[in-house]
């Protein structure tokens, strides 16, 4: 069975790139070419380069890109202008109006470009998807960066099962992932986990930049095959 342009039998991971076009030229040649891998383009990557560094990810990966636009307005607009940068995927965020999710998932299905409503501060994210015209591409369970530190905040798995009881979605879970939140997100029934890039330094969980990307990358595929 399949959701799109997405197999819902295959496990992909999803590295998300958070700083400048340096990191990604550094990171991204260096990966396999493995159609379970999607690059993202993280909202601070996009807020430091713009669509120049969606279109440079483009001439550095020949698979799946994510711009993680966050869309809370103008959805056909951005969705335009990330495919025309190279992205196949674009995020709206799930608080958003009704009316902007829409836009989104029409013009993505027009340009074939997966869809994807992050839910990030959506306390029933079946509630709003059923507001919906048709449901998006993808559904994002996410514990935002700066709700990593808070004690009890967890990715809420809850909402996977009273999503699929309604529609055929793809489920992404993001927020903190390390090797054993992937487990967790797999077993909980996600398709998508996003693992961020981290500096050393920074606080959030993730695959640390200053250690061997491609090696840990393999790991987590291993681990949510």
């Amino acid at each position: 069975m399949s959701r799109g342009l997405l197999d819902t039998k295959t496990r992909y991971l999803q590295l998300a790139f958070n700083y400048d076009l340096a990191l990604a030229k550094q990171i991204i040649p260096s990966l396999p070419q493995n159609e379970r891998i999607f690059i993202e383009a993280g909202t601070p990557y996009i807020k430091y380069e713009g669509m120049r560094g969606v279109r440079e990810m483009r001439r550095l990966w020949k698979g799946q890109i994510v711009a993680d636009l966050k869309i809370s307005d103008g959805g056909r607009q951005e969705v335009e202008m990330a495919h025309d940068a190279g992205a196949t995927a674009v995020t709206a965020l799930g608080s958003s109006p009704v009316e902007t999710l829409d836009r989104l998932v029409i013009r993505c299905a027009e340009l074939s470009v997966i869809s994807m409503v992050d839910m990030l501060g959506v306390e029933d994210p079946l509630e709003k998807i059923m507001r919906m015209r048709r449901p998006p591409d993808v559904v994002i369970l996410h514990r935002g960066r700066d709700e990593e530190s808070t004690r009890g905040k967890v990715i809420q798995y809850r909402h996977v099962n009273r999503l699929r009881s309604k529609f055929d979605v793809v489920i992404s879970a993001a927020g903190g992932v390390d090797l054993r939140e992937a487990r967790s997100a797999i077993f909980n029934g996600a398709n998508i986990v996003v693992v961020n890039l981290v500096k050393p330094g920074d606080e959030w969980q993730g695959i640390p930049t200053d250690q061997d990307v491609p090696a840990i990358a393999a790991e987590f595929l291993v681990t949510i095959e």
